[in-house]
């Protein structure tokens, strides 16, 4: 018995491989879903492709809770900050086009971030009232701004005129092929070809822009003395500053650039090709489900990437389909729960496999009873995922050690 535990643990997977796995065994879920419950939208291109649009604010927003936490400065002002974002992008994108509404977005939130680090690294405010300060600040000043500078042109205080966007693109031959694969309508080739072709049609700099961002932020964070400063900064900010650590500037340093990530955000959805403006509250709540996404990939980028791909796809998947899609993403939920409990199985972990396999008896149950899911919850489905999921994650979170605590210069002299 020894030697083939031995044999099992010789065989494990490698743990670069492992993401690409769990992609494949969720690829693999939805295409026998699509089989049974015949709701081609869950693996369609479309859907790919509009999950990649609603990801990228999510992702962008996420990203700055990253930097901010990482330094130990919670910042529940993302929202304020992608809509002091979204207003910024408009206002310089109208007047000199798409770049410049990226670089208003970022500056408009950088500044909101500059608020937070003053707030909170300075005077020592609270971290969750200075951000939700901030957001009722963010909501206050932008449709102030909007009515002084907008209506006159708009001739509507609660949105921008047009922006002019970004020309869409897709990868040569990669997407063409692609799409022939998916319309032959093979089980899992075709399902996989359509996942796999919406990431690759319809995009613009923005979407390339936010797909790097992920592992510079690794690289920065995890690979030069500049990001290990600011790690420890949110880890043990007495210890950092007894070896010679500006404690305080890499706060400020890691909340601006918080910021501006959480510009960026706002700037997406203000340059979304199917809206391409401000509009008055069309941030949405995104702010706090990036927030989530950073949570559920455990303060790490590629979690947070992973993340964000999945509140995309539930809001594509809602919007593209409605109720009837979001009723069959129900039994591909249950069928992930089995899997799940299998695996607890294999690794003799009974009270866990027991919680997943009741959790998707209750789910199938669902399913079963109804025939669809009302507009009303499927509207909402993303931000239900989003307590869900971290539900599901909270046993496993490791936040910094320091994360929300209060800090003095000179404390550790």
């Amino acid at each position: 018995m020894t030697t083939v535990l031995d044999r099992a643990r010789s065989l494990s997977v490698p743990r670069w491989a492992r993401p690409f796995l769990i992609a494949l065994l969720l690829v693999l879920i939805l295409a026998i879903t699509v089989t049974l419950t015949g709701q081609t939208q869950l693996t369609s291109s479309g859907t790919a492709e509009a999950a990649v649009r609603l990801a990228l604010p999510i992702l962008f927003a996420g990203l700055g809770g990253l930097w901010s936490e990482r330094a130990g400065i919670i910042n529940i002002g993302l929202e304020g900050m992608m809509i002091l974002g979204t207003w910024g992008a408009a206002w310089a994108g109208y007047q000199w086009g798409p770049w410049a509404a990226l670089v208003g977005g970022l500056v408009f939130g950088a500044l909101g971030g500059l608020l937070h680090a003053v707030a909170t690294v300075t005077f020592n405010v609270n971290h969750i009232v200075s951000g939700v300060a901030i957001t009722l600040l963010g909501m206050g000043l932008t449709k102030y701004l909007s009515t002084l500078i907008f209506e006159p042109i708009s001739q509507n205080p609660r949105e921008s005129p047009r922006l002019q966007g970004f020309t869409e693109f897709d990868v040569p031959l990669l997407s063409s092929g692609l799409r022939a694969l998916e319309q032959q309508q093979r089980v899992f080739v075709s399902d996989l070809a359509g996942l796999l072709g919406g990431l690759v049609t319809g995009l613009t700099p923005v979407v390339l822009l936010g797909v790097l961002l992920v592992p510079v932020s690794y690289l920065v964070l995890w690979r030069t003395p500049f990001g290990l400063r600011l790690r420890a900064a949110g880890e043990s900010p007495v210890a950092a500053e007894t070896l010679g650590v500006n404690v305080v500037a890499h706060k400020y340093a890691a909340v601006i650039v918080s910021g501006g990530l959480a510009g960026l955000g706002g700037a997406a959805l203000a340059l979304n090709p199917g809206q391409l403006g401000y509009l008055e509250n069309q941030v949405g709540g995104r702010g706090y489900i990036g927030l989530a996404a950073m949570i559920f990939g455990n303060w790490r980028p590629a979690g947070l990437l992973a993340g964000s791909a999945l509140f995309g796809y539930v809001d594509g998947l809602q919007l593209r389909a409605g109720g009837e899609a979001v009723h069959a993403l129900l039994y591909a939920a249950t069928l992930l729960a089995v899997v799940v409990a299998v695996l607890w199985v294999a690794r003799r972990r009974w009270v866990p496999a027991a919680l997943a396999l009741v959790g998707g008896l209750v789910v199938y149950g669902l399913y079963w009873t109804i025939d669809t899911v009302p507009t009303e919850f499927a509207t909402y489905a993303p931000q239900l995922v989003t307590l869900l999921v971290l539900a599901v994650a909270s046993q496993r979170l490791r936040p910094p050690a320091a994360l929300g605590v209060e800090y003095r210069r000179g404390e550790g002299g």
